[in-house]
């Protein structure tokens, strides 16, 4: 048997495989190796992916030998093996970070019920990636979000349960709202495979049911991937979840969804219905900008340096949906930038805050006094992610921001080119307060803080040098990307 083939189906069996050996294993120290061993393993099936498609075209996987249409198709595109790599880069690195965060954060007995639940929302992120049948991705979208709501209901402060009872109605009312559109569409068509609906609808277009679907589908992806204003549950859900999770999510669950949102208008309904028939570009562009300033503005006012950086992840989705709303290929291509350039740097930024948690216990702004004297590796990686998050040259953050001003500008939408400049400038505001009290800040005398662990700079300092390597080596990501704009675009791929 030839394991390149069965790499689609692998790279979700094997974190969905591990979750239940977790359990088994009990024993905290063998569940952390089973499930590192277990992204790793992955993350390699995800690199091969990426180079399989990149040379050969898209791969078309049938689940238990049934042609698709009839029988559920798993389908890796160029889009879709680039974001299997980001979410299974960020789940190895965050599992080596989390050797030494788990076992402070989270109670003993609890840890392998903890890495389980990891695995479980793992599988099902890389599960809506990989599979190319619309009932499946509510299936992978469930059991990723049930998962997560777990993962964050066990963050040591009280109000993480309140926080994931928040996350788990509005994540109830998104899938509700996807599960209806994707019954609207199969009442039309009579199929679930994708690119069959992608055929199909078109006859069926200007039908009230098509356009009631793509709007219940364009809703529920917008709760999933906290678009404004359908934000709410978010800041508190990075806030007060265990740190190694607030990285996993901020790296890789809105990425998913953004990848949802461009496959269902892009692949399933065609540019031309989603942002021409329907007013969706404008829409977007309007709910992006706002999102970007609101909570930019928002971020500033923060004490907590969790919380003000999850705001910062609102803004920085809007920037991907703004990217989506100007509707020319360089906007796209700019999204689906954004979209890795951004794990990097909010993966970089939060696994730098659990390192700072770690230590003395709190994000809270004023313990930052002086923390660029006594933990100076941890402070300069978050140094290096802000200066991403602003988009200052040579990082990735400004290759992403530099492809969406150039996408408005194509469009004559200089007014928004300025918008988005404005919140970089609002970027720099809220990333200084942290630059200003870490290295200008008086040192409490009586704390003697450390550095922290090496299993914690190690991930923290792939992703830093990850930013500045690809923000000047631009061949892999922006070759990627447009790649993915041009399948996307010819209305398949």
């Amino acid at each position: 048997m030839n394991v390149t083939e069965h790499l689609p189906i692998l790279v979700v069996i094997i974190p969905l495989m591990t979750a239940p050996l977790c359990v088994l294993l009990g024993q905290p120290r063998l569940v952390w190796f089973a499930a590192l061993v277990s992204s790793w393993l992955s993350f390699a099936a995800a690199i091969l992916l990426v180079m399989q498609v990149t040379a050969e075209g898209p791969i078309s996987y049938w689940l238990g030998g049934w042609e698709p249409p009839w029988g559920i198709e798993y389908r890796i595109d160029i889009l879709a093996a680039y974001v299997l790599l980001i979410v299974s880069a960020m789940a190895s690195l965050v599992l080596v970070f989390a050797r030494k965060s788990v076992p402070r954060e989270i109670d003993e007995h609890r840890i392998a019920y903890f890495y389980t639940a990891f695995m479980l929302a793992f599988a099902g992120l890389v599960g809506i990636v990989a599979t190319g049948d619309a009932f499946n991705v509510f299936v992978f979208l469930e059991i990723s979000s049930l998962a997560t709501y777990a993962l964050i209901s066990m963050g040591k402060d009280r109000r993480a349960l309140n926080a994931s009872f928040t996350y788990l109605i509005m994540g109830t009312i998104g899938a509700t709202f996807i599960l209806i559109g994707i019954g609207s569409l199969y009442m039309m068509t009579g199929t679930l495979n994708m690119l069959d609906l992608a055929a199909r609808l078109p006859e069926v277009s200007d039908t009230r049911t098509v356009r009631a679907g793509f709007a219940f589908l364009t809703v529920g992806i917008g709760l999933k991937l906290a678009l404004f204003p359908l934000h709410l549950w978010l800041p508190n859900a990075y806030a007060y979840a265990p740190s190694m999770v607030t990285a996993f999510l901020a790296a890789t669950a809105t990425k998913v969804a953004v990848y949802l949102l461009l496959r269902t208008i892009l692949v399933i309904f065609g540019i031309d219905f989603s942002l021409g028939l329907m007013p969706l570009d404008n829409l977007l562009l309007m709910l992006g900008l706002i999102g970007v300033l609101s909570a930019s503005l928002v971020a500033v006012y923060q004490r907590d340096i969790k919380r003000l950086f999850a705001y910062s992840s609102v803004a920085q989705i809007g920037y991907m949906v703004l990217g989506i709303g100007v509707a020319n290929t360089t906007g796209i291509t700019a999204a689906i930038l954004h979209l890795f350039n951004h794990a990097l740097m909010k993966g970089a930024l939060f696994i730098a805050l659990g390192a700072v948690a770690y230590r003395i216990g709190s994000t809270r702004l004023e313990d930052f006094a002086g923390l660029g004297r006594k933990m100076p590796w941890t402070m300069a990686g978050i140094v290096a992610g802000g200066l991403s998050l602003i988009g200052i040259p040579p990082t990735a953050g400004f290759i992403s921001k530099w492809y969406l001003v150039l996408s408005t500008l194509e469009q004559d939408l200089w007014p928004v080119a300025l918008l988005v400049l404005l919140g970089s400038m609002l970027a720099v505001i809220y990333v200084w307060k942290l630059v200003e009290a870490a290295y200008f800040g008086k040192p409490d005398e009586y704390r003697h803080y450390q550095e922290a662990p090496i299993s914690m700079l190690a991930p923290l300092w792939i992703l830093v040098i990850a930013n500045f390597y690809f923000g000047i080596h631009t061949g892999l990501t922006v070759g990627l990307a447009t790649q993915a704009t041009s399948a996307l675009t010819g209305g398949g791929g």
